[in-house]
């Protein structure tokens, strides 16, 4: 999947500087967490077999059962993230493993060639 130009002039209409890609707060550190917790949402729909806010017959017990805070080290520093349950207490979300993490879903920093 393509990130279109339309994506990207919209994550970037208020970029000032790399401050504003790479700080604290930064463009990167908000690009990891969003995509980490919609790939555990996605993870969990297919673990408990339903969309989230379904309203049909679902073909398990097992249901979604809100959400737990995790911290996890990240290249842009510490990362709270919402991790999704279920209520059987089974579904454990493969992106958020530390080891994935830190091979699969490094941001590097952007280095200005001025």
């Amino acid at each position: 999947m393509a990130i279109t130009k339309e994506v990207l002039d919209e994550l970037l209409k208020e970029y000032r500087g790399l401050e504003d890609i790479t700080g604290p707060e930064g463009l990167l550190k908000q690009l990891t967490k969003a995509l980490i917790e919609r790939a555990m949402e996605a993870e969990l729909t297919e673990h408990v077999g339903y969309e989230k806010h379904d309203q049909g017959e679902k073909r398990t017990e097992n249901r979604r059962n809100g959400k737990n805070t995790k911290t996890v080290r990240t290249d842009q520093g510490p990362l709270e993230i919402a991790v999704p349950r279920d209520r059987d207490g089974t579904f454990e979300p493969a992106i958020i493993i530390e080891s994935i993490i830190q091979k699969n879903l490094r941001m590097r920093k952007i280095i200005s060639t001025a």
